[in-house]
């Protein structure tokens, strides 16, 4: 191919979020070498700093000053060119594209002639009128008398357009007659859009859903992109005035794959084959507007150009090098390139106003939050913020509001629901005074049409009473792909005859051995992936296998399964089998259960159960016949719940949405004030503590009944058997630790840490911890996110033994960013007066030094572990590095701190430990000293016991030496114990019943005189050993 090898240059004209997505997509090109964008925004003048720092091979550069034709023309020569992309309308409609073909500088964008399809609303509709478009009935008219009784006249509700370009605010939906005439005044008369107003069009208004169909074009050929939907109103529910786009997502499921086909040749190619029939070839993207009305699709308008803010949600699913394509256009060889994209994944962008947009708004309002946001998108989705009216702050110091519509938020995902949350999170981190934004993009999916996937081994009779459902619109619903592990299943039949699509996937490998489980399942899921749109739900209909951890991992909550038994009886069987034991049991009913596939059989959350008698004349035949009806209500009916659960789900996240936005603008003097206005929720924080009372509760012990919600928590030492204690307090934090957590919004095990490095602290003073205490802060509570904290705190107190009784959550705005917690926690423990450690009088030369494993980092030195990481652009969401059961390398570093209590406390109580070392922050060298006199000193040998590779990682990586991991990390070993060498076989025996991996590491010592260390460990260079990887 020409150029294959070449490094191109390329100019985008516009300063716009389309243009920041079109400078983005194009930067990912390996043929592009340097992209000028005259002028870009913000976005791209920091899209061009990441690729910088990246050492990327696309350079992206502003370039201010130059606007008219002719600058461009010469800058576009001056820097050799291979394509220059215009983005606007304004530009090709003043004949950019003219001018730029002349020099000979290839253009993407139509002539002025062809723009007009977009600058005179006149010549379009009648072009459409000539060519046989299908679209609304209208008049032109030059005078503003003639169009007001025009208006008097018409029976009809009636649509206001500027003829001429109205930075997309020319269209004007009046309620009413009266409405549509001050709309003509406004325009004919008072000339609010200038010349643009000198001729308006009169429309009849259309009803429907409306849908942007865009197409690249190369004069002769035009290939369709996927089918987007906008948001112009400003304000919910489509209320307020009309914008120029507060939001979009693609694709639609409002169109069909056929719609789209037939769509493709009668608006768009009908529209290239007029155009060069009128002397007009065109070249670049035509954008149609239609309306899905009840008589059929009508075009309301054409564009010359990408759309704004479509551009923002289509382009991220471009899998072809869009320089690749653009080359093609203004070459004429488009049919010759295949154009692919990832119609298997969603894509929604939320656009942030400026406050009074699209009316008079202010600029210069500093942005913040932008760079704490990871921004990617890749084939599996991500976030990316496209600015709109931004640019560079005065000062340098980050970018300013510069327009109305400043950011568009966009988030690609498997399924839309995940993009409009993803993108939804990712614009609670970002704030500007008077931020605007609308709370329902996306809402189409709220009630959108469920897509469902069948597996099957078997008839697939379950199946058919859903198609017949379907078909009787019971459910909202359509099956998307059936998927067997048997190829003469007769489910694959019965989707043939109703035109489902259906998959059969191989069981054995070329040798005929059957695949592994999960290497079989990596092929069901690559399948189900593949469905354009996406899949809502997966349906287990007598499917004849048990699914992988994976699996059920990446469908979670939303893989059901139907078992021919009233569960949790006769788990585990399947088909006849099952029928059969329940006749052999004597029971006089059975049914079936449709539940929630979890990675045990059978044992997930029940969701429908129904019954039937058992007739003394059945056998398992019969009684599959009775079950198996039951079994299609029951999936009918699981899928209504589902339905329901969606709708719910997506309604009260939209409702937070909307709470978070009036916080926001209360908080800037826009609204009535009040606590919540200020930002804190007192309801939020109840529901915080009715969901955790379960999870304290569970946490009782003797001393406390572990009720929280009262002003102090009590505790009775009597009760708990305690004659003369001494009280041991514990206090510590989280670190660090919690900002991987936070980044990966994993939470659940963080209450372990918090009260792993608090009980572990007071068990080295021989306490039993009795209660514990907890301080949640954080600017905003996300009471998810609390409860998931919460419920890991009362994890670690009941591997602790003790009670969880009480705690403070402290929701403080300003003092923590959106998305940002801290964690405290208080530990009081108990100790006989004779069995407080350490024995520090007993310790002496020949004890020895028994270490326990760690589990991994722990929770001390995250500040140097995230400091290596970044300092290195490692993905932390990336598979592990080294050898680690998790699949995440964030989920390796976050392993929960180990708890000592249950192991160690006996041997303290029966007196075989003389004094114990907690190894946190200040690793070996600096904990153990603190249980030692300073006439002794211990040796430690490496050699004997095994480091975890995530430490040998950090070292090779960091180039850390033995010392700095010494006194920083915990190199593999949570705790020591000092003990006697007649208690060693005993201690160790116990520790090991116990589930510890507890060793001899090291012996007492006398230390000298001149020795500044008391903690000497020989073989230390075996801490920096490189890890082995997994990959």
């Amino acid at each position: 191919m020409e150029g294959e090898l070449k490094q191109h240059t390329v100019v985008v004209v516009g300063s716009g979020g389309r243009e920041h997505a079109i400078v983005w997509k194009l930067s990912q090109s390996p043929k592009v070498a340097h992209i000028y964008v005259l002028p870009g925004n913000g976005g791209t003048e920091a899209l061009g700093r990441e690729l910088a720092k990246k050492g990327a091979p696309a350079v992206v550069q502003n370039v201010a000053g130059i606007s008219t034709n002719e600058a461009i023309v010469a800058f576009a020569q001056e820097k050799k060119a291979s394509l220059v992309v215009v983005g606007p309308e304004a530009p090709l409609a003043a004949g950019l594209g003219d001018d730029l073909n002349k020099a000979g500088v290839p253009c993407f964008g139509p002539s002025k002639a062809g723009a007009q399809i977009e600058a005179s609303k006149v010549f379009a509709k009648d072009f459409m009128h000539k060519h046989n478009i299908p679209t609304a009935t209208y008049q032109v008219f030059d005078d503003a008398e003639k169009a007001l009784k025009y208006i008097d006249d018409t029976p009809h509700t009636l649509v206001v357009k500027a003829s001429g370009l109205a930075a997309g605010k020319g269209v004007i939906v009046p309620k009413n007659k009266d409405e549509a005439k001050q709309a003509v005044r406004e325009i004919m008369v008072d000339k609010v859009f200038g010349e643009a107003g000198n001729l308006v069009v009169l429309e009849e208004l259309l009803v429907g859903p409306e849908v942007s169909f865009l197409g690249f074009c190369d004069g002769t050929t035009v290939v369709p992109m996927p089918a987007a939907q906008d948001h112009k109103r400003a304000l919910d529910n489509d209320k307020g005035a009309n914008t120029g786009g507060m939001g979009a997502f693609a694709p639609t499921p409002a169109v069909t794959p056929e719609m789209a086909q037939e769509w493709t040749a009668t608006v768009l190619q009908a529209a290239l084959d007029g155009l060069k029939k009128d002397g007009i070839p065109f070249v670049g993207v035509l954008f149609a507007g239609l309306m899905l009305t009840k008589n059929g699709p009508r075009v309301l308008e054409y564009n010359c150009r990408f759309g704004d803010p479509e551009t923002q949600v289509i382009l991220p699913l471009l899998k072809t090098d869009l320089f690749e394509v653009m080359l093609a256009c203004v070459q004429g060889r488009l049919a010759q390139l295949r154009v692919e994209w990832a119609t298997a994944r969603a894509a929604v962008t939320v656009v942030a106003a400026s406050g009074g947009y699209p009316d008079k708004y202010p600029v210069d309002k500093p942005i913040a939050g932008l760079n704490s946001l990871p921004q990617s998108i890749d084939a599996e989705g991500g976030v990316y913020v496209f600015h709109a009216g931004t640019k560079a702050a005065a000062d340098g110091q980050g970018v300013v509001t510069s327009g109305g519509r400043v950011l568009a938020v966009t988030a690609v995902s498997p399924r839309p629901a995940q993009a409009i949350a993803r993108a939804y999170a990712a614009l609670d981190k970002i704030h500007f005074d008077g931020m605007h934004y609308r709370c329902d993009i996306g809402s189409y999916f709220a009630n959108n049409t469920l897509r469902l996937a069948v597996l099957g081994s078997t008839r697939g009779t379950d199946m058919q009473a859903i198609i017949d459902a379907i078909a009787r619109r019971e459910l909202n619903a359509e099956i998307a792909l059936v998927v067997s592990n048997r190829a003469d299943a007769y489910i694959l039949e019965r989707a043939r005859a109703h035109g489902i699509a259906h998959h059969f996937v191989e069981p054995r490998d070329a040798d005929g051995k059957l695949k592994p489980r999960e290497a079989y399942d990596r092929e069901v899921i690559a399948a189900l992936d593949g469905v354009d749109g996406g899949v809502d739900l997966v349906l287990m209909i007598g499917y004849m296998r048990i699914v992988s951890a994976a699996f059920v991992e990446r469908f979670r909550g939303r893989l059901y399964n139907v078992h021919p038994s009233l569960l949790p009886d006769f788990a585990g069987g399947m088909d006849l089998d099952v029928h059969q034991a329940v006749l052999d049991s004597g029971a006089k009913f059975t049914g079936c259960t449709v539940h929630v596939v979890t990675e045990e059989v059978d044992a997930g959350p029940i969701l429908v159960q129904k019954r039937c008698a058992i007739d003394a004349t059945d056998n398992a035949d019969t009684l599959k016949a009775k079950v198996q009806h039951l079994e299609g209500v029951a999936l009918i009916e699981a899928i209504q719940l589902f339905e329901q659960q969606e709708k719910q789900k997506y309604r009260a996240e939209e409702v937070k949405r909307q709470q978070r936005r009036e916080k926001r603008k209360a908080a800037e003097g826009q609204g009535p004030v009040t606590y919540r206005s200020a930002g804190v929720d007192i309801d939020a924080g109840n529901l915080l503590v009715e969901r955790i009372k379960p999870f304290t509760k569970a946490t009782a012990r003797p001393g406390t009944s572990a009720n929280i919600g009262g002003f102090g928590g009590l505790f009775d030492l009597k009760e708990a058997g305690y004659r003369d204690p001494l009280l041991v307090s514990g206090t510590d934090g989280v670190g660090t630790k919690l900002k991987i957590a936070q980044e990966v919004k994993k939470h659940d095990t963080l209450g372990q840490d918090l009260v792993a490095m608090c009980v572990n602290d007071i068990l080295t003073r021989g306490a039993e911890p009795l209660f514990f205490l907890d301080y949640f802060a954080t600017g905003a509570l996300a009471v998810d996110e609390a409860t998931q904290v919460v419920k890991g705190i009362a994890d670690g107190c009941m591997l602790a033994g003790c009670a969880l009784v009480g705690g403070e959550t402290a929701e403080m705005p300003g003092m923590y960013p959106p998305g940002e917690y801290d964690l405290a926690g208080f530990a009081v423990g108990a100790v006989e007066r004779d069995g407080v450690l350490p024995i520090m009088d007993t310790i002496k030369e020949g004890d020895v030094v028994i270490g326990l494993a760690s589990s991994g980092l722990h929770s001390n030195g995250f500040s140097l572990v995230r400091h290596i990481i970044k300092l290195n652009n490692i993905d932390v969401s990336a598979k592990p590095p080294f050898a680690s059961k998790h699949e995440k390398l964030a989920h390796a570093l976050l392993e929960p701190t180990r708890i000592y209590v249950k192991s160690v406390l006996p041997l303290m109580k029966a007196r075989k430990i003389k004094a114990a070392a907690h190894i946190t922050g200040g690793g070996l060298l600096e904990n153990i000293p603190r249980v030692l006199t300073p006439k002794i000193g211990v040796d430690l040998d490496v050699a004997q016991w095994s480091v975890p590779p995530v430490f040998g990682w950090l070292a090779s990586l960091g180039q850390l030496q033995p010392r700095e991991m010494l006194r920083t990390l915990n190199v593999g070993i949570g705790m020591t114990l000092l003990v006697a060498p007649d208690h060693v076989a005993s201690v160790l025996e116990a520790l090991t019943a116990s589930g510890e991996d507890a060793r001899v590491i090291g012996k007492v010592v006398p230390r000298r005189l001149d020795d500044s260390e008391q903690v000497h460990v020989a073989n230390a260079q075996l801490l920096a050993s490189p890890a082995p990887a997994t990959f």
